[in-house]
Formats: structure tokens, C-alpha cells, sequence
């Protein structure tokens, strides 16, 4: 059966589509649950994600911004005997070409309705994901990247993690793009967090690079979550799109996916993953993991990151300055460490007989894996000093910087700030100056909002 559309308003469209790939058929079930607007529901995740997806390219990383703009935006999961359909009413226009949706859309806003409906019937609700634990919680991650089709087991290691801000100046932009060519040119695919920005440029860099390669099966590869997705729609590029449960899920895909890490200038949510990685490697159990770490810019990025520099240095030390390289204004170093890096990492894996396509040994403390709410009283009850473990301060510190993103984009952190004022942090007092200083250079890099949008900090230290 064609798609049909019919024009409701130059902005947007109403149009019946069928899934690309994947969940041609759910169980009665399964369509009462997403058609459920109840809070136990799965309605509004389900119209929450595909709004995102269907606005690809829309300059906003405000979640509630986004919603109310199109606040008459509905999608509905029809059964029908030849499989399901989705019905879209006043979607936004963009998302179609004469009428029709365009492919790479359709094919996220499939991967969407899979993945929702994956987490629910067979993790969330299921006896066998014991997610207590960081045994079910790493196997639960495992299926669902399973089930996304993520996992290539004949393919030898290449995958690329890319990390950084999606409120970026062109000249970063730009340099993202140039380290994508260069990685792409070296047979390295790339995984991001699929918005744009940092997590746009490495892609369309590799693009170009394996179009010249003839690499025709190249992998761009963006993993998000519900909370998130708004404010960082997938970018074109993404050719494989993953929607973890949780932050937490979606941290720990990365880093059991990917062979080698880049992280490029950002904010908090960079701050955050950067966080999230050193406080894994610097665990006791991870000393001998091979995992390349490059921080990377422009020549003007240089402050950016002697600023993160610093501050790792006084509340994590040179431990974790070890676990990294800073290499600025540069691609093809970046390349040729990074290509090294990956040769050393299937060099690695091949002697300790462990899997190319899915990191089982990295040890993952629990800290980092149970999902953190930050409300205003556990934003206010982090334990930040120097008077613990390393890797738990690290821990901590991820957590913090979470609630800072959430507070920023996510719409239930944005509500929260709206009702009670900004989150309070504890810390003591040199970590709480620390902390100011590079909070506030984040700030004052315009690194925290869009370009031209002012921001009002969703946070205060106490």
C-alpha cells in the first residue's frame, strides 16, 4: 500500500506511512500499550521520540520547545492484516518530500517504534534482566543493541566513538569534519550520540572519505535515549539508530561498542561522558583495558581543554591524565593515533580471546550503571569531595553534570527548574571553586545553548 499525506498547514502534514526493517507485525498487546496515553502507557514516549526523528534538522534543543511548537502533533500505531501502519497527524512538513516521507526518516522513526517496544515486553517487564545488578543490567544492554542489529561479530574492530557539544561554532564543526575524513580514509566507522553539532561532523567527514575508499558499507551509527533525543534529533548520516532506556544504558553502549573514543569541545554533557569513561578505566579491575582516549579541537579550543585538563588533574589526578592524549589541531595525527590505537585494541582482544563487537570484560561499577533521577534533593545530596575512591568521586561528579543536563534540555529537568529554581550543589570548598571556574567558562564559550540563545543557569552551587 503507498504512503498517502495530506496537506494540513505549510508547517505540517498529516500522512500514514509503514515501518522500514523491522516490527511489521506487533501483537494486539503491543498496539494497545503505545496507543495507552495513561502515565503506565507507552503513548507518549512513542510520540515524544517520533517528533524528535520527524524534526531532524530543526534548530532547538529544548525538548518542551520542540513539543509545543508542534503540540498538535499525534502518531497512532493502526493493526491491519498485512502488518501495522502508523498514522501521523500534523507532523512536521520537513520530514517529506511531495508528500512522501523521506527514507533515512522513515527508518528512525522505525528503529523508534522497535526499540520502545523491545525495552518494554522484553527488559523492562522481563524476569530473565535482573537490572539490579551489572550482570542483567550489561545483558539487557547487550540485547537491545542485538536486537537493533548494532552488533557485527564478522567485522574486525573500526568502531569510533565520538564525543562532543551539539552547541558548537563552525570552526569546531569544521574540524570535526576534517578528523571524520581522516578517520573514515584509515577504514574507521563512527558512533555518536546522532544530533548534530560534534556528533553530526564526524559523520559527514567519514562519509566523504569512505565514498573515496568505495567503503560501501560504512557504519554512522547514533545512540540516544528518550530524555535526550528531543534535544539531539538524529542527524541524516545516522544510518543505524539505537534509543537506550536510560542515560546510564546509553553511556555504557558506547563504551562497550566502541574500540577508540574522541572527544571533541562540548559542554556538561560532554564533562559528563568524559566523566562516565575515566571513572571506568581508572577502575582497579580495567588497569590493563585498551582503550585510546584523544581529546581534540582547533588551535581556539585549546583553552576548552586545558580547562577540563586542570580540572581532571586536581580531582581525579594524574591517574586519569594518564588514561588520555590531547592532541589539538591536528585530524591526521588524531587519525594515525587513533588508527594505531584500534590495531591495538584487536591485537588486544585477539590474545585475551574476547569478542570484537561487544567489550564483556570492561568491569562497570555500579555507580555508573544505576539510573540517576536528579531532582532537586539527590542533586543536592552528592557527595562532591576528595574524601572517597577515585572512581566513586568520578561517579558522582557524572552524576552532577547529568542533572545539569537535564535541567538544560531534558523536559522533566526543565519543568522541575521551572517549579522549584535551580538544582543546589554541595561541594567542598576548593572542589566547589574548581567547579564554578569550569562551569562558568562553559557559559562564557556560549557552550551551554544554541548559538544566539541566552542561557539561565539551571543550576547554583551552595
Amino acid at each position: 500500500m503507498p504512503d498517502s499525506a495530506v496537506p494540513m498547514s505549510p508547517q505540517t502534514l498529516s500522512s500514514t506511512v509503514s515501518p522500514l526493517r523491522s516490527l511489521e507485525v506487533l501483537s494486539q498487546h503491543e498496539v494497545n500499550r503505545l496507543r495507552d496515553t495513561s502515565k503506565s502507557g507507552l503513548h507518549d514516549i512513542l510520540r515524544r521520540c517520533a517528533l524528535a526523528v520527524l524534526s531532524t534538522g530543526s534548530m532547538t534543543d529544548d525538548s518542551i520547545e520542540l513539543m509545543e511548537a508542534y503540540k498538535d502533533f499525534d502518531i497512532e500505531v493502526l493493526q491491519q492484516d498485512r502488518g501495522i501502519r502508523l498514522k501521523l497527524s500534523h507532523a512536521p512538513a520537513e520530514a517529506f518530500v511531495d508528500g512522501k516521507m523521506i527514507r533515512g526518516i522513515r527508518e528512525h522513526l522505525s528503529s523508534v517504534l522497535r526499540d520502545i517496544v523491545y525495552v518494554y515486553n522484553e527488559i523492562q517487564t522481563h524476569k530473565r534482566f535482573d537490572l539490579s545488578t551489572g550482570e542483567g543490567t550489561t545483558n539487557a544492554v547487550f540485547h537491545i543493541l542485538r536486537k537493533a542489529g548494532t552488533l557485527k561479530p564478522g567485522r574486525d574492530p573500526s568502531m569510533v566513538v565520538c564525543w562532543g557539544g551539539h552547541s558548537i561554532t563552525r570552526e569546531e564543526y569544521e574540524y570535526t569534519k576534517d578528523v571524520g575524513y581522516h578517520l573514515g580514509l584509515r577504514d574507521l566507522d563512527i558512533c555518536t550520540g546522532c544530533g548534530p553539532g560534534a556528533m553530526k561532523g564526524p559523520m559527514k567527514g567519514a562519509n566523504v572519505a569512505h565514498a573515496k575508499q568505495r567503503r560501501s558499507e560504512g557504519r554512522y551509527l547514533g545512540v540516544s535515549e528518550p530524555g535526550i533525543i528531543a534535544a539531539e534529533a538524529p542527524n541524516p548520516l545516522v544510518n543505524e539508530l539505537v534509543v537506550m532506556p536510560d542515560i546510564e544504558k546509553r553511556l555504557e553502549a558506547f563504551v562497550r561498542l566502541g574500540h577508540g573514543i574522541i572527544v571533541f569541545p562540548g559542554g556538561v554533557g560532554t564533562a559528563e561522558e568524559i566523566l562516565y569513561l575515566l571513572g571506568i578505566l581508572l577502575h582497579p579491575d580495567n588497569a590493563d583495558m585498551e582503550m585510546p582516549l584523544i581529546f581534540t579541537g582547533p588551535a581556539s579550543a585549546a583553552d576548552y581543554f586545558r580547562r577540563i585538563d586542570e580540572f581532571l588533574a586536581y580531582t581525579l589526578g594524574d591517574s586519569a591524565r594518564s588514561k588520555y592524549r590531547i592532541i589539538v589541531d591536528d585530524p591526521v595525527e588524531v587519525a594515525r593515533t587513533m588508527r594505531k590505537g584500534v590495531d591495538a585494541v584487536t591485537h588486544y582482544r585477539r590474545e585475551q580471546q574476547d569478542a570484537f563487537h561487544f567489550n564483556w570484560r570492561l568491569t562497570i561499577a555500579r555507580d555508573f550503571q544505576a539510573p540517576f533521577d536528579p531532582t532537586h534533593a539527590s542533586m543536592a545530596g552528592l557527595a562532591l569531595h576528595r574524601q572517597q575512591p577515585i572512581h566513586e568521586l568520578a561517579a558522582n561528579l557524572r552524576r552532577a553534570f547529568s542533572g545539569i543536563v537535564a535541567g538544560n534540555v531534558k523536559e522533566q529537568g526543565i519543568r522541575a527548574i521551572a517549579a522549584q529554581g535551580p538544582f543546589t550543589l554541595h561541594a567542598e570548598p576548593e572542589l566547589m571553586t574548581r567547579l564554578d571556574d569550569l562551569l562558568g567558562s562553559f557559559v562564557a564559550q556560549g557552550r551551554m545553548k544554541l548559538p544566539g540563545k541566552a542561557y539561565e543557569p539551571c543550576y547554583r552551587l551552595g
